[in-house]
């Protein structure tokens, strides 16, 4: 069976061009090349709804789609911009219409904020690259997404900002001590979706081509090192995992949610 999805852009189109001047994927093609290493029975498509203000006349019927897949993004939703704004209509747009998504770090934050759930700046700090220890619960320890899954793992993450407020009826599914609320679960209008406060999707080796991209901006806008020397060490910590990692237990998520549409 061919799965026909709809991935989600949530870069602006000015970042993904930042991105490949320095030589690096768009979160769009990291997505593609890992969908593709599971499977190649796809047909996709793809959206940007922050950089296509016609988004909702473009994009035609999307009952036609199996299901979406909402990717990451450098923007903050609490600033409420235009662009931000077009993302979360089009995500409320998405939960009318496909039954299934998976919502992965920023999509997470866009699809609880569109259901009425609510997102703010880290309290615990950030991740940078990765997320060491994100731990099932016993809901996650049940659930589809995980299984296969080690119920203690490190993934590649980036994130700055933090569900605080879950939707009606959402399920926590897994928690670090920089995220509360990594993984839920929940129904809303007619989907159903699975968010990831992490990246499955990225390599870590990509991971640390964005710490180095972004050193300066990580130093003196986001404080979220001291020196040039810290990030070195931080990357050291990466490679660590990097050397212990295995592609198909790293990805099992992006398995999983796939099989999920197969009814697997």
């Amino acid at each position: 069976m061919t799965i026909k999805l709809l991935i989600v852009e949530g870069n602006l189109q000015e970042e993904n061009q930042n991105f490949k001047n320095a030589g690096i994927q768009t979160h769009t093609e990291s997505l593609k090349d890992s969908l593709a290493y599971i499977t190649k029975d796809l047909d996709i498509d793809v959206v940007n709804p922050s950089s296509d203000p016609k988004i909702f006349e473009n994009i035609g019927n999307l009952e036609k789609y199996d299901g979406t897949v909402w990717g990451g993004s450098s923007l903050n939703i609490y600033n409420n911009t235009d662009e931000i704004k077009r993302q979360i209509m089009f995500m409320k747009e998405c939960q009318k219409k496909i039954k299934k998504i998976l919502a992965i770090c920023w999509g997470m934050q866009v699809a609880v904020v569109a259901a009425g759930g609510e997102v703010r700046k880290s309290s615990n700090g950030s991740h940078i690259g990765i997320a060491f220890d994100i731990e099932l619960n016993p809901n996650g320890q049940r659930h589809p997404i995980y299984k296969g899954k080690k119920n203690k793992f490190c993934s590649p993450a980036f994130n700055f900002d933090e569900v605080v407020t879950l939707p009606k009826d959402a399920t926590l599914l897994a928690s670090n001590n920089i995220n509360k609320i990594s993984s839920i679960s929940f129904n809303y209008e007619k989907s159903e979706i699975w968010g990831i406060q992490y990246h499955p999707e990225i390599k870590y080796e990509k991971m640390i081509e964005l710490i180095k991209f972004r050193k300066d901006r990580l130093i003196n806008q986001r404080k979220a090192f001291k020196s040039y020397d810290e990030i070195d060490h931080h990357i050291s910590l990466i490679k660590n995992e990097l050397s212990k990692s295995e592609i198909n237990h790293r990805m099992i998520e992006l398995k999983n949610w796939l099989g999920s549409i197969n009814g697997n």
